[in-house]
């Protein structure tokens, strides 16, 4: 990206934010309290006060202002403030200009100025201040015609021509009045500019919904604005401010448990309107997003970005957060309740958010220890990351049960920390299996059998989890309040994490039953068999002390032919139906004229069983294609 299109992009943030801080203001703007403090002060006989609609359409006024503000093109947007700040150099020129007047006023000194050193400084300095206003106002406007921005010259000019001082003091109301008019001549000169605006955005905005439709008007606007981009900056100055005002406020030092509450009330107080909600959501979205990347950075290098998962963007930390703030009424408590809640709503997301890296780092791991890879730099990098996800997991649920006392929305956080740990762990297990057989440098024929009761294992033990907190949900909600939210988080739980749960583990459960009850119905083939042909297994391409042969006369590794059986009931090599046999397994006096071997010679491959190159290429990632089937299974 070139450096103008990302000054253009930072424009295009930076200038709307003012807009929803404008926002956040009125909505926190309590009318009806502002009228009672008019009312118990001296501007009660005001009569601009005496109507409360006027302030009332002033709030609205307020609101549409915001939102012209928001949706404004940047071209637009940009001239709009440069405008404002051309308007904020002559107030701030005018102000030099009456400071000056005030200064002679004050000294009485009415004789050249040369004659006296502290008029030539007072003289120099406001001369210099004011040509530096009308320099920048013709820059910002482009105009040559300086003289446009030159009326609070005029002091100073009287005062060069040893005008009277009260004749300087007209002189400069009178060069405030002139400027007020040029701005209202502008104004008046450009007056039709909104409406030409409305006008051209309305008939843009029509046919964009009647050619594509209100969706992708939808999308347009969010891409254009940058919304999340958007939000998250609004709400960091909001959190910035809220964290200077702190600390300007306090001289003495700040302990490590004061600092932790800070954090917390500062959130707190920066998510009490649904603007300031939303800039945490999309805080936290950005948050668990570079969280993630350094993640996948760490386990895989610049790698990780060459092929990047759009599953893993942060969105559902952030979907998260919103669901619970909204469910709770987050915005509606006090502060200090709104702190407490969301240190638990913090939990949840932080929770989610090492899940999500386990995602990750799960497929990297397992295919790290199936690869034989002996780089002892990833090996550590993949370790260390699962030790981690290991450890803290446990240490935060650790911590729950200490500080907090336990409700359905803490056993969830406690479980899912928990589900974390022990996945962390059958992963582990499974990556020292892998290691183990390298180190032994010949493959495990029950390698899969100790696979499965590993995940076996870990996954009902998750199942064991998923269902105490249902049980506990159901208890709570019977015995309890009920709600209709906790009722349904309670219907997704058992639904996703319990009916699902089971369901996929007695299907893996039938698809390895029915596996090895073929693999038994297969006859196996003798020491003569095995010693006359010297055929290596056409799966993992290891030599073969034992095998089964299928009914098509190929031999197999009986455990690789059971991972295939996984996926399909087809012969790896001629993918013929493999059918139940009605000869025993130990049946071996079938007659060796009638068995191919598994691998035949080039020459013979147009006569016996063709070997094509997908079938070359299904082997050589076999144990990826298993690894994954397992995981899922």
């Amino acid at each position: 990206m070139a450096l103008k299109d990302k000054l253009e992009a930072v424009l295009n943030v930076g200038l709307r934010v003012p807009s929803i801080m404008l926002l956040e203001v009125l909505y926190r703007w309590d009318v009806s309290s502002f009228f009672q403090k008019i009312q118990r002060s001296s501007l009660n006989n005001n009569p601009l006060f005496q109507y409360k609609y006027l302030a009332l359409y002033l709030h609205y006024v307020g609101y549409i202002l915001s939102l012209v503000l928001l949706t404004l093109p940047r071209q637009h947007l940009v001239k709009l403030y440069l405008y404002v700040l051309t308007a904020l150099l002559l107030f701030a020129g005018h102000q030099v200009s009456r400071d000056y007047v005030r200064s002679e006023l004050h000294s009485g000194y009415e004789g050249p100025l040369y004659l006296e050193p502290l008029s030539v400084n007072r003289f120099s300095t406001a001369l210099l201040a004011q040509l530096v206003v009308c320099t920048l106002c013709s820059c910002v406007m482009q105009t040559k015609r300086i003289w446009l921005f030159s009326a609070h010259l005029l002091p100073l000019v009287a005062r060069l021509c040893l005008v009277p001082l009260e004749t300087i003091v007209f002189i400069n109301r009178f060069a405030m009045i002139f400027t007020g008019l040029e701005v209202i001549y502008f104004l008046a000169s450009n007056l039709l500019v909104p409406y030409n605006l409305a006008k051209t955005a309305y008939r843009e905005l029509v046919q964009v919904v009647e050619v594509y439709g209100l969706l992708a008007l939808g999308m347009s606007l969010w891409n254009q604005l940058v919304l999340p981009v958007l939000f998250m900056c609004f709400w960091l100055v909001l959190f910035a401010l809220q964290i200077y005002s702190y600390f300007s406020s306090r001289d003495q030092p700040t302990s490590r448990e004061r600092l932790l509450f800070l954090f917390l009330t500062s959130i707190a107080e920066c998510c009490s309107t649904p603007y300031s909600l939303l800039g945490l959501v999309f805080t936290v979205s950005f948050v668990a997003l570079g969280v993630l990347t350094l993640c996948k950075f760490y386990l895989q290098g610049y790698r990780a970005f060459m092929n990047d998962n759009t599953m893993h963007r942060g969105m559902t930390e952030g979907i998260t957060l919103l669901i619970l703030a909204v469910q709770t009424g987050l915005i509606e408590l006090q502060v200090i309740h709104r702190a407490f809640l969301l240190s638990i709503i913090l939990f949840i997301v932080v929770a989610s958010i090492l899940q999500s890296m386990l995602e990750i780092a799960d497929p990297i791991v397992l295919a790290l220890g199936a690869s034989r890879d002996k780089s002892l730099w990833k090996h550590f990098r993949a370790v260390s990351l699962c030790l981690f996800l290991l450890v803290f997991p446990a240490y935060m649920a650790y911590m729950i049960c200490q500080f907090f006392l336990m409700d359905f929305w803490l056993l969830i956080i406690i479980s899912s920390s928990i589900l974390t740990s022990l996945q962390v762990l059958g992963t582990l297990l499974i990556y020292i299996l892998f290691m183990v057989e390298e180190v032994r440098k010949e493959p495990v024929q029950n390698m899969d059998d100790v696979i499965y009761y590993v995940n076996g294992t870990y996954r009902l033990l998750e199942f064991l989890v998923a269902l105490v907190v249902v049980a506990y949900g159901v208890s709570e909600t019977v015995f309890g309040e009920w709600t209709v939210m906790g009722s349904t988080i309670i219907f997704i739980h058992s639904y996703y994490n319990v009916w699902l749960r089971a369901q996929l583990g007695w299907q893996s459960f039938l698809l390895r039953r029915d596996a090895v009850n073929k693999i038994k119905s297969l006859p196996t083939a003798s020491d003569l068999q095995l010693e006359k042909y010297n055929d290596i297994c056409s799966i993992c391409y290891q030599d073969m002390k034992s095998a089964v042969i299928t009914p098509c006369s190929h031999f197999f590794h009986a455990g690789c032919l059971k991972k295939w059986l996984y996926v399909q009931e087809t012969c790896p090599l001629c993918h013929k139906q493999l059918k139940s046999q009605s000869q025993p397994a130990n049946a071996t006096a079938a007659p060796t004229q009638d068995i191919l071997p598994a691998n035949p010679n080039p020459a013979e491959a147009g006569q016996g069983e063709p070997v094509a190159e997908g079938d070359q290429s299904l082997k050589t990632e076999w144990p990826i294609r298993i690894t994954k089937m397992e995981l899922a299974g």
